[in-house]
């Protein structure tokens, strides 16, 4: 277990700007707004040699009820009680503010570990609030620059001694691990692991449900939920062990992501990098969880976000949210379905789950399509099978002959996986109708069990084996002249 470090702060002290230089990303959205970041974001830290998890938290508020203000305190409260360290940012050309004197004293309290930083504190305007801080009884205040990088050396020294005792501790508490071997004795590296999670991201409609949903899976309020329409912001990741009946648990890192509306509707900056930062998600995910509300199901925007995750090559699990309150649930999910097969027939036979993300119901059927999804994502066919495959398929419906000539498919392979990539040498690729296409995706999904996955099929054209097909015989004509006055 490594060092964990939660940033801390009221709204536009620098926090986010901070957050992205430990990481070495631009992961956090970062604007001059105050108020930005309202969920928890986790990033792996490095300074120097020191490796360290590090939490962007939202700013306090001075806020104790059930607004959005409120419970954004109470989630950056739930950060200050899990990490090993808190860095309390204050802005140094503001001065110590008595919102920051309140929750200096509650961090003295609450965290085991303070480290007091004066950010924006590049040029002389700083001096005055760098002094001020030492007034917050939290001992000598870094000198930061989030934005220019100043002070990290010395933010560097506070951390060290800290880190060495997190790891001293880490190694003392280590369990002993058994290594997979395979027949031979070597190591087995699998397709999900500790190491290489199963990365999945729900994507939707704002209030669909994203946010709740994912609670309910991990167990715990992680993340900012309510009646708001567009609460999260940032596409914020999760790591998890998701666990089935028979405790059998599989490693997944889960992100939620940002509402998406129709793009006419998106005129705010904010919401714009909110949108941008969910579809990188997607980009990153291996399977994507479309979440729909059953009172709105298939909308046009649910439409766009579905066809985006195929496009993309990503395992598609659409998930009907809000099945609690539905009255007759038949003959509701015969129209879901009918719905779904005539609006999305390039997903056709992806899974349609039904869940409640409020009671939880129809979270293990939800599991199992995951995982379902993510295995026929990452299938891989035999050239054997798929070339015995081939010819039946030409057999029971030969290509057509456009212009009179013939189209011959010759040789079929699998190229890639991840979605999977077929590639098929045949004459004239260019003039195969997109329809007869269509007939061998279709049909390899039904005889390779392949429902719903994105399948890429490439027609290539193979060069002609006559090399002296074509060519003029420049000399026929000399040869000709020169038989003649022989005779």
């Amino acid at each position: 277990m490594s060092l964990t470090l939660a940033i801390v702060g009221r709204p536009n002290v620098g926090k986010s700007t901070l957050f992205n230089r430990l990481v070495g990303k631009r992961l956090a959205l970062v604007d001059d707004q105050p108020g930005v970041t309202r969920d928890l974001r986790e990033g792996q830290g490095r300074l120097g040699d020191l490796r360290f998890t590090v939490i962007d938290t939202a700013g306090l508020e001075d806020a104790t009820d059930d607004s959005l203000e409120g419970r954004m305190r109470r989630l950056t409260e739930r950060a200050v009680d899990m990490a090993d360290v808190c860095l309390f940012m204050i802005d140094a050309r503001v001065g110590v503010t008595p919102t920051d004197e309140l929750f200096a004293e509650i961090l003295r309290k609450r965290s085991k570990h303070v480290i007091l930083a004066a950010n924006k504190a590049e040029g002389n305007a700083a001096d005055a609030g760098v002094l001020e801080a030492y007034n917050l009884g939290l001992g000598e205040p870094v000198r930061l620059s989030g934005e220019h990088g100043e002070g990290m050396t010395d933010l560097y020294s506070q951390l060290m001694p800290l880190a060495d005792a997190a790891e001293e501790q880490a190694v003392e508490d280590a369990p002993e691990t058994d290594i997979e071997l395979d027949e031979d004795g070597e190591g087995v590296t699998p397709l999900i692991s500790a190491e290489k999670p199963l990365q999945v991201a729900v994507v939707g409609r704002p209030n669909a449900g994203k946010s709740t949903l994912i609670n309910k899976i991990i167990g715990e309020d992680r993340l900012l939920t309510g009646p708001e329409a567009g609460i999260t912001r940032d596409a914020i990741s999760l790591r998890i062990d998701w666990a089935d009946p028979d405790g059998d648990s599989t490693p997944m890192r889960i992100f939620d992501t940002a509402g998406m509306r129709k793009k006419a509707k998106v005129q705010e900056k904010l919401e714009k990098l909110s949108v941008s930062d969910g579809l990188r998600a997607v980009k990153f995910a291996e399977v994507v969880v479309v979440l729909l509300d059953a009172a709105i199901p298939f909308e046009q925007q649910d439409l766009r976000i579905a066809d985006l995750a195929e496009r993309e090559g990503r395992a598609v699990v659409v998930a009907i949210n809000k099945w609690d309150i539905e009255e007759d649930k038949q003959e509701k999910l015969r129209d879901l379905k009918e719905s779904f097969e005539r609006l999305l027939p390039q997903l056709r036979g992806a899974p349609l789950v039904t869940v409640s993300a409020k009671t939880g119901r129809g979270l293990e059927r939800l599991r199992a399509a995951i995982l379902r999804a993510h295995d026929i994502w990452n299938r891989r066919v035999p050239t054997a099978a798929l070339n015995r495959w081939l010819t039946a398929m030409l057999e029971q419906h030969p290509p057509p002959a456009p212009q009179g000539r013939r189209i011959k498919l010759r040789y079929m392979t699998q190229a890639k996986t991840r979605p999977p990539g077929f590639v098929v040498m045949c004459s004239h690729p260019d003039k195969m109708p997109a329809s007869y296409t269509r007939y061998l995706v279709n049909g390899l999904r039904e005889s390779f069990d392949m429902p719903g996955t994105p399948i890429r099929l490439t027609l290539r054209g193979q060069g002609d084996k006559n090399p002296y097909k074509g060519r003029r015989k420049k000399n026929a004509g000399a040869l000709a002249k020169h038989l003649k006055g022989r005779a």
